[in-house]
Parts: C-alpha cells; sequence; structure tokens
C-alpha cells in the first residue's frame, strides 16, 4: 500500500486528540441507558421488542439470554438449562430480534468452557454471519460518508466479503490500484441499540426481582458492560485509532508476524472505514485452504502476541474468534476487525502482571491481592477466606493428570476461577472480561492448530521470556 494512502500524521493527531473523550461520552451513555427506567423512547422499544418476542414465541428468551452472556462473562450466575426447547427459543429470538442480539449470541458463543456445549454450539453462527444488508444500501452510505471524496474509491463488489453484527465489509479498490476493504456500518444501528439495551436493561431488572440468583450476579452490571462494548463498536473512527495504535505497538516490539490493516488518509467517517486489504483465511480453515500450517509455531506466537501486547502496552484486540485471525500463505498473521480493544493503564497492567504470576504459580494469595489491586475484588472483602477457597480449587487443579492443562481443560480452569471470585465479590471490569475471553480464545485456536499443546506450559514459559527479555521495563512497572 502506497504511504501516499495512508492516515496522515495530523489525521491521527486529531483521532488522539478528539476519540478519548468520546470513548468516555459513551462509557456515560452506556450506563444511562442500562440503567432500568421507562422512558418515552423506551415505550416503543418494548413494543418493539415485545412483538419480536411474541413473533419468536419466545416469552422467556430475553432472560435466558441474559444469564447466558452473563455467564460468559463470568458473572456468578448459573446458565440456564440447556433443555432443546429453551435453545430454540432463544436461537429465534436472536434471529428475529436483530444485530443486538446476535452480538448477545457472539458472546455465549465464545464462552466454551464457561457454558455447556450445547450454548456455545447453538449460537456459533452468530460469531461469522449476520444477514447481509439489502442490495444498493451500502453504495448508498459510502456515497453520502465520503461525499466529494469518493471517487477516489474506483470499484466497490456488490457481494459483500462479510457481513456482521455492526457492519459489513466489501472488496474495494482505490483509484491507485491498492485494494482496501470497506467496512460500513448498518443504517439506523446506532437509534436500534440503544432502544434494545434499554429493554434489555428493564428484562435484567425484572429478573434480578424475581430470582435471587440474577440478582447476586448483577445482570443490569452485565448490560452497561454489554452497551458499553456495543456503542464504541459502532463509532468506526475508534476502530481507526485501535488499527493505528495497534500497528504501532507491534513494530515498536518487534512482532512482524502480525499484520494489521491500515486506515486510508480522508476514508474514514463515523459509519464508515475504509483500510488496505490483507492476506489469509480464517485459522480453523487454513489448513483445508492453504495446505498443512506449523500448529505449534503459530500458537506460540498468538500466546506471545496477547500476552505481551497486554503486559507491555496495555492495549490489546478483544474479540480474538477464528473469524479475525486470519493466516496468511506465508505462515503469518493477518489480525482484522478491531473494533473492541481493551486499554490498561499502568496500574492495572502492574495488576495483571502479578495476577498471571500467580496464577503461574497456583498462589490464590497473590492473585486475590492483585485482582483487589486491578478493582476488581472490593477493598473491604475477606481476602484470607477467599484465598482459601480460591486455593482449594486450584490445588484439585494442580492434581490434573500428567500436570497438563490442554485446550479442552483451559476453559473449565477459567471458569471455576472466576465463578469462586464472582461469588466473592468479584465485579470483572470490562478489561477482565476482554482478557479472559482472549484466553479461552488461545484455547480453542490451540484446538485448531495445536491439539496437543499444553497450554498452561506454553501460557507460563512465554511469561518467562517476556521477564528475561523486558525485566527492566516489568520492574519498572511493578515498582
Amino acid at each position: 500500500m502506497s504511504t501516499s494512502t495512508l492516515a496522515r500524521i495530523d489525521e491521527v493527531a486529531r483521532w488522539r486528540g478528539d476519540l478519548p473523550r468520546v470513548r468516555l461520552a459513551l462509557e456515560a451513555e452506556a450506563a444511562a441507558i442500562a440503567r432500568p427506567r421507562i422512558w418515552p423512547d423506551t415505550l416503543g422499544a418494548l413494543a418493539s421488542t415485545g412483538w419480536r418476542v411474541l413473533r419468536a414465541a419466545a416469552p422467556d428468551a430475553p432472560v435466558a439470554l441474559l444469564t447466558a452472556a452473563a455467564s460468559a462473562a463470568g458473572l456468578p450466575v448459573a446458565p440456564p438449562a440447556a433443555s432443546a426447547g429453551t435453545l430454540e427459543r432463544a436461537q429465534r429470538l436472536v434471529r428475529a430480534g436483530g444485530p443486538t442480539y446476535v452480538k448477545l449470541g457472539q458472546f455465549i458463543a465464545s464462552a466454551r468452557g464457561l457454558l455447556p456445549d450445547a450454548w456455545v454450539d447453538a449460537f456459533g453462527w452468530c460469531r461469522d454471519a449476520a444477514p447481509p444488508l439489502a442490495p444498493g444500501v451500502v453504495a448508498e452510505v459510502v456515497a453520502r460518508e465520503l461525499g466529494d471524496a469518493r471517487g477516489r474509491l474506483a470499484w466497490l463488489d456488490d457481494e459483500p466479503l462479510a457481513a456482521g453484527s455492526i457492519g459489513q465489509a466489501h472488496r474495494g479498490r482505490l483509484d491507485d490500484g491498492t485494494d482496501v476493504v470497506v467496512k460500513v456500518r448498518r443504517p439506523g444501528l446506532r437509534r436500534q441499540v440503544r432502544s434494545d439495551v434499554e429493554t434489555l436493561a428493564l428484562a435484567a431488572a425484572a429478573a434480578e426481582r424475581l430470582h435471587p440468583a440474577a440478582a447476586a450476579a448483577n445482570l443490569t452490571g452485565f448490560v452497561e458492560l454489554f452497551a458499553s462494548l456495543v456503542l464504541q463498536e459502532l463509532d468506526l473512527r475508534l476502530e481507526a485509532l485501535n488499527l493505528v495504535e495497534s500497528a504501532a505497538m507491534f513494530e515498536r516490539r518487534g512482532l512482524d508476524h502480525v499484520r494489521v490493516p491500515r486506515p486510508v488518509e480522508g476514508l474514514v467517517t463515523e459509519r464508515l472505514l475504509v483500510m488496505d486489504a490483507l492476506p489469509g483465511v480464517p485459522y480453523d480453515r487454513a489448513a483445508a485452504e492453504q495446505g498443512p500450517v506449523d500448529g505449534e509455531r503459530l500458537l506460540g506466537l498468538a500466546i506471545q502476541g496477547v500476552l505481551q501486547c497486554t503486559l507491555l502496552d496495555g492495549l490489546f484486540h478483544g474479540d480474538l474468534h477464528a473469524g479475525n485471525v486470519l493466516v496468511a500463505p506465508d505462515g503469518d498473521f493477518s489480525l482484522v476487525d478491531f473494533g473492541i480493544c481493551g486499554r490498561l493503564d499502568d496500574r492495572r497492567r502492574a495488576a495483571l502482571v502479578r495476577y498471571l504470576l500467580g496464577f503461574a504459580a497456583s498462589d490464590a494469595a497473590a492473585q486475590v491481592a492483585a485482582m483487589q489491586q486491578f478493582g476488581a475484588v472490593p477493598a473491604d472483602a475477606h481476602v484470607g477466606a477467599l484465598a482459601r477457597e480460591l486455593q482449594a480449587e486450584l490445588d484439585r487443579l494442580d492434581a490434573r493428570a500428567d500436570g497438563a492443562v490442554t485446550f479442552d481443560r483451559l476453559g473449565d480452569t477459567l471458569g471455576r476461577l472466576l465463578r469462586v471470585l464472582a461469588a466473592n465479590g468479584f465485579t470483572m471490569p470490562k478489561e477482565l472480561v476482554l482478557f479472559f475471553k482472549n484466553l479461552l480464545y488461545l484455547s480453542a485456536f490451540a484446538a485448531s492448530v495445536a491439539p496437543e499443546a499444553d497450554l498452561f506450559a506454553e501460557v507460563t514459559g512465554v511469561l518467562g521470556r517476556i521477564g528475561e527479555e523486558h525485566g527492566d521495563e516489568l520492574s519498572a512497572l511493578l515498582a
């Protein structure tokens, strides 16, 4: 890609100056719309959602979906029964409810080990597919958003490359011959998301009144977390900044095995993002479509990338499912869809380092202390009792056969730890939800490319190498 087509320094500087305030405003908006109140526009949302529920013949589906999604985030609520009837009704609601409900389905589909397999499998389709926009809609949005700059896009494929819950991607080509991907936000989505979240907040409040377990799990808190993630995904300028900063981070750290799309100068708005096209296919199809892959190498690189970026820079991709992790023909990675990224300040990075060291050593007291520093365990919690309860779980896990935690055990390991912490006041901040879900994504990655790998050994080995190569940096962080 010609450097003249990349986002200019002044454009990136403007994003860095303006968009942090946008993030804060979206956090405040998420808190407001997740508060269970009857607003005038909520009445219309209730009527609309109520019709979809009735049409789907699923009066219990909203609570079932929320309960499953909250369980997927590690909250201490038992997932709903995986009966055929419950699953069928919940799936009908997701299909009838539209993009917000598909997003809930994606939460569920990414939680193997935290939810019964039947729930994860039932919503697997939500990860990679959503109903495409009607013909002509994308062309209209592109013309409206680009205005006079529309001529720079010499070709736009009518067929979507991918259709997601938030946007739809198409192949394109600039007037200088550069191949690009054009991502367009679904029209009217922002208003629909607000209405749907307000309705989900009321459903969560009702569930908390009726079910003590739902109240203990703080389902309304989960709705706020969910709203925050979705609202930030809606502004494609935030994704563009995530792309620029992630690419700079990978280059600075010498992680040249990872490619990240670059936004195109002057072709980014809140509703549209044009970026260069990258090679590769989803990792779960790489062997079938491109021939044998070096699974152990890929797994090691993936773990290194996730841990190093998180611990040293506090910036990490927050949605590493198979559709967003591509394996290129040369065996390197192409990462796409940076709509969700985790960002950690120095205090939380230090806490996460201490937590992972405690995790590697099966030291419950160290883990609890780190989570207090992170802000996840209340300051007034009885940490001694919590550490003893958690240590009993860790000791049972240490008795595993041959000392190995393969991909099929990592989800169970994290799930049991999160449930112990959550039941004792663990509040699961958004960044922790994203990071722990990345560890679950790594287990799915290992299952696909290196099913015999011992993830526990791989993770602790990478942590050791990071400590050796960046000891001074980590020591300064922990000081």
